[in-house]
This record gives C-alpha cells, structure tokens and sequence, in this order.
C-alpha cells in the first residue's frame, strides 16, 4: 500500500533500491536480534520490502518488455523466486548438516543473516538499472528516457519522444477508476486471489513440519531437529520441482499465451488436489507428497508467473503503479487468510480433505478464468488497456487479438 502512493510519483527504480536497502538492514537485524520483539519488528521490516517488491517487479518489466517476449521477462521473476526458494532450503540443510548442535544458539541466526548477502548484491545492482522509459517518457523526463533507451542501443530524438508523450498521454485517463481499470482489476484480482487460496504456499510454509509428521524415508523416531531436518530435505525437492517446472512456462507463456496456460494450471491443480486426497485418505502417506508435487508443476508453469505478469500487463502507465500495487495487496491478503486458516483446517478435518477443498478451489477457478479472462499475447500494453475499455467484462474474453501492421509500414 505505501508502494501505491510512491512508485507513480517517484519511480520504479527509487522504490526497488529502498527495497534492497531494507531487504539488508533486516535481515542483519534479524540475525542479531536480543529479544523476540526486536525479531519481530526486523522480519516486519522485511515485509515492506517484500511487499513493495512484489507491487513494483512486474510493473517495471513489462514497462520495458518488447511485447513479443514480455511474458519470458516477466516469468524470469517468478522462477528466480523459485531459485531463492530452493536456496532458502539448501541453505538451511547445510546449516545443520555442519552444526547441529547450535540448533538452538547460533544456526537459526545465521539462517537469518545470510539473507543480507544477495540483497546487498540486489542493492549495488539495482544503482545500475535503468529508469523505465515510458514512466520517464510519462513524466517529461526526456533526457533521462534517452539515456535509458541508449541502454538497449535504441536511439530517440525529443521530437518522437515527446510525440510518444502525445500518445501515452492520450492514453491515459484523469480518473483513476475508469470501466476499463475496473475489468482488469477484477480479473486480475481474482487470478491472484485464487492463485494464493488454493493452497501453493501451504508446502513451502509448512512442508518442513507437515512432511516430517508423515514419518516416511526413514523419519519415523527421529529427535524433533532431525524430523525438522527431513522435513527441509523432503521441501527442497518440491522446491526443485518448482524450479524446474517454471522452466516450462518460459516456452509457452508467449506462444501459447496466459488464457490457455492458466486454464491448464488451474485444471492440473484440481487434478492432482483429488489424487493427492484419494491416496492419503487410502492411507498411502506419500501421496500427499505426489499431490503436493503435480500440484507445483501446474502451478509453476502456469499460474504463479502469469498472476504477476497480468499484474504488470493489465493497468495504463500513468496508474500501473498503484494498481498492480493494490493487486499486490489482494495477493498478501489472500495469502495471509489461508496460512492462518490452514493450520485449523489440519487439525479440523486433517490434511486429505484439506487438499479436497484447495481442489475445489483450483476447479472453480478454471470455471471462472474460462469465462472472464482474456488473452492478451502479442499485444502493446497500450492495447491491453483499450480493449478492456472497449469490452464489457463477460465479452473482453472474446475481444479481437491486435491486428500487426505490414512491413511496409514498420518503424
């Protein structure tokens, strides 16, 4: 929310290096933390930064992204999210693989304060960014948009930028609610209220403690640091998986294009929600683990990059900012309510029918995204903005894709 009110005005670049800055003072705090207040408001202070973060990413890639490759781009955040998983739980193995006995002294803190050495590299990179160029161009900064184009050995005079002026202008709207934005709000919205609410971050949250209660692979009367340990052994192969699945959506986002792709991630989720339940309540325990696996690769190649891309894609320039801002909250919320609520869910009506529910979710998401959401490859972001202008929310689905000029007349 307070990335809302900085980002249009100041810049994507300005808010990504505080990001980085606080990424790093919290994380060092947090290592050196004397109380559990003090760990508290340090991994807090990490929060803004992670929520801000997930608001600004997209915006600025998509702002630079030709449109033909602004999908890949997009999804190269999502699986280096997936990497920085994967690290996490590496990281943490090999932790208590050289000292176990600091479990409870020293490991925990250096788990936390590891964390300030790739954000100190995300800090010192991110002073090398270039500015967006059409939030430049937006704002009349013409120098500066030349010299972040020059990056990309594009070379623009004042006279065509400040007639791309003319044109992002024309765009844009002085009411920040238009018909439009409200389409694409709700859409987008909803995509990333559901990508949270069927359960993705149930595994990575509580996989470590959930797979070591299964007592499979050998975990069964174990200390509680070495079913721990498992448990972290037993996430970080979903974590690979999830690494290795996204790798796929970097082949099919631009070519077979986020509607498509979304409808089958969803579908697959459900799918593989019901095998998962059919096997654990078989009292087959490491089902739970093949539900939770095909569960990931559907959703990393499928859904988790193409909520954030949409977030990035769906808004005009001048209010991209706030409202993939404000998607941004809709995804923390949501993310928020199920990892509250999941806990009661296990012990309420345990993990099986809790793996039902999440497949109902991921089915009656695919009902709505068939009928609501629309397929926006191979278009400018200007022209994703018109067509949900020029569309009611039940027809922008059918909305016709962006005719492409003829060579002849190319710039």
């Amino acid at each position: 929310m307070i990335a809302a009110a900085l980002t249009d005005k100041y810049g994507r670049k300005f808010l990504l290096i505080t990001d980085a800055a606080i990424y790093t003072i919290g994380a060092l705090l947090s290592a050196f933390s004397v109380d559990l207040v003090m760990l508290l408001v340090s991994r807090t202070f990490i929060g803004l930064a992670v929520g801000a973060d997930s608001a600004i990413a997209t915006a600025y890639i998509v702002e630079y992204a030709p449109k033909n490759r602004r999908g890949h781009l997009s999804l190269m955040q999502q699986w280096m999210i997936t990497w920085g998983i994967l690290g996490a739980y590496l990281v943490g193995m090999l932790v208590f693989f050289i000292a176990p006995g600091l479990a409870y002294a020293v490991d925990w803190r250096v788990l936390l304060g590891v964390a300030a050495i790739p954000s100190l590299i995300g800090l010192v990179f991110r002073f090398y960014m270039p500015e967006s160029p059409r939030w430049l161009i937006l704002h009349e900064k013409y120098d500066k948009a030349k010299a972040s184009l020059k990056r990309f050995n594009i070379t623009a005079t004042d006279s065509q930028l400040k007639e791309t002026h003319g044109v992002l202008a024309k765009l844009e709207t002085k009411m920040k609610a238009t018909p439009g934005i409200k389409r694409a709000f709700v859409i987008v919205g909803l995509f990333m209220m559901f990508q949270q609410i069927t359960g993705i971050n149930v595994p990575f949250y509580y996989g470590p403690t959930v797979i070591a209660d299964l007592h499979i692979f050998g975990s069964t009367g174990g200390s509680y640091l070495s079913n721990a340990v498992f448990g972290i052994e037993a996430s970080s192969i979903l974590a690979l998986i999830n690494v290795l699945a996204t790798l796929i959506g970097f082949r099919l986002i631009d070519s077979y294009g986020r509607r498509h792709l979304a409808l089958v991630g969803y579908g697959g989720m459900a799918l593989f929600d019901f095998i998962g339940t059919a096997l654990y309540l078989d009292h087959i325990d490491i089902g739970l683990l093949i539900g939770f696996a095909g569960f990931i690769i559907f959703f990393a190649f499928a859904v988790g990059g193409t909520g954030w891309l949409l977030q990035g894609e769906y808004f005009p320039t001048q209010y991209r900012g706030l409202f993939a801002s404000l998607i941004a909250v809709v995804d923390w919320i949501s993310n928020f309510a199920i990892i509250e609520i999941f806990p009661v869910m296990h012990v309420d009506i345990g993990l099986g029918y809790t793996m039902a529910v999440f497949g109902v979710l991921s089915a009656i998401a695919v009902i709505i995204f068939y009928i609501i959401m629309p397929e926006t490859k191979g278009r400018s972001v200007e022209e994703v903005t018109e067509m949900f202008e020029n569309n009611t929310l039940l027809k922008v689905k059918d909305a016709l894709p962006a005719v492409e000029p003829s060579n002849a007349g190319k710039k």
